[in-house]
């Protein structure tokens, strides 16, 4: 069975989308979507530095664009038939369109907006995000609480995403949970999926109100608490809560064990997902696409391993 997963906010680098917009049809898709959304996602994709692409409000449209034009490339998701999806944070609104939940049109209609909003709430205080490699997950997020601190993204495979105030940070640099090896400040804007993020909720709200989601036609898999979901309307609510609340991607993980993945392909900019899949699905097998030299692995992964 295979899962096909979408990236979230920090897998974007400099360039990343340049070999995708090579592929017959791919730019004039994405100038469309650019003219749609009010924002140059081929200058951001191709020509733009790293900063500029860190800034929220640019780098989440940026995400979604390049996970559904990269999930295209493979081919109709009737030919893929992925038995699950499912998305790390802003992936989460790719997903979304592989379910059939929202089209390409509204997906990044959303996820501008979501941007927007985040980045707004981001620029009241200075927070950010940090990853703690190794330890007790259990220890972690009680040290974490003790500095004040959220245990914004429990990854799964020995990995906990922190965030909070750059102080806050400052002080876990210096003072780290027993067992962690590392902590590793991550290329975002804000303290996302946290209380931080409590005005993005409202706003995101309101631009959800606007739309009309159908029920998904694949297991979607919500990173609220690792479960499926079946109605358009839900999706779209946990799509909204989601920005305040943690990211439980190890729960999406232990859903994919018991629905039986035997696969998993992280859609572009992949790699961050398929690492945490490969230490945590032992047997699972992995492909990241990163660029198109990518797609003929992945097909043949596809004919072995759809549903």
């Amino acid at each position: 069975m295979l899962v096909l997963v979408a990236p979230g906010q920090g897998a974007q680098t400099p360039g990343f989308l340049t070999p995708w917009l090579e592929l017959p049809g791919a730019a004039d898709r994405v100038a469309a979507w650019s003219d749609a959304i009010g924002l140059d996602l081929v200058h951001y994709g191709t020509q733009a530095d790293a900063d500029a692409i860190r800034d929220t409000s640019v780098a989440q449209p940026l995400l979604v664009a390049a996970g559904i034009l990269s999930a295209s490339a493979l081919g109709a998701l009737v030919d893929i038939a992925p038995g699950a999806v499912a998305g790390h944070s802003v992936g989460e609104i790719t997903a979304a369109v592989f379910a059939g939940v929202l089209d390409d049109i509204a997906a990044l209609t959303l996820v501008r907006k979501r941007g927007l909003a985040m980045a707004d709430a981001a620029a009241i205080t200075e927070t950010g995000m940090s990853a703690l490699l190794g330890g007790d997950p259990e220890v972690s997020v009680a040290h974490l609480e003790k500095l004040g601190l959220t245990p914004a993204n429990v990854n799964g495979a020995g990995q906990i995403v922190a965030a909070g105030t750059l102080e806050q940070l400052a002080v876990l640099n210096e003072d780290k949970p027993e067992g962690v090896r590392k902590v590793v400040p991550l290329k975002v804007a804000g303290a996302f999926h946290t209380h931080h993020m409590a005005p993005a909720v409202d706003a995101l709200a309101k631009a959800a109100a606007d739309l009309a989601p159908a029920d998904p036609t694949l297991r979607y898999v919500s990173n609220k608490d690792g479960r499926t979901v079946a109605t358009g309307a839900e999706v779209l609510e946990r799509l909204v809560g989601q920005v305040a609340n943690p990211v439980r991607w190890d729960l999406c993980m232990e859903t994919f064990k018991e629905l039986g993945a035997t696969a998993l392909i992280e859609v572009s900019p992949g790699g961050t997902l398929v690492g945490l899949a490969k230490r945590a699905l032992p047997g699972v097998k992995t492909l990241a696409l990163k660029t198109p030299d990518d797609l003929d692995a992945a097909r043949e992964l596809i004919a072995e391993h759809s549903a």
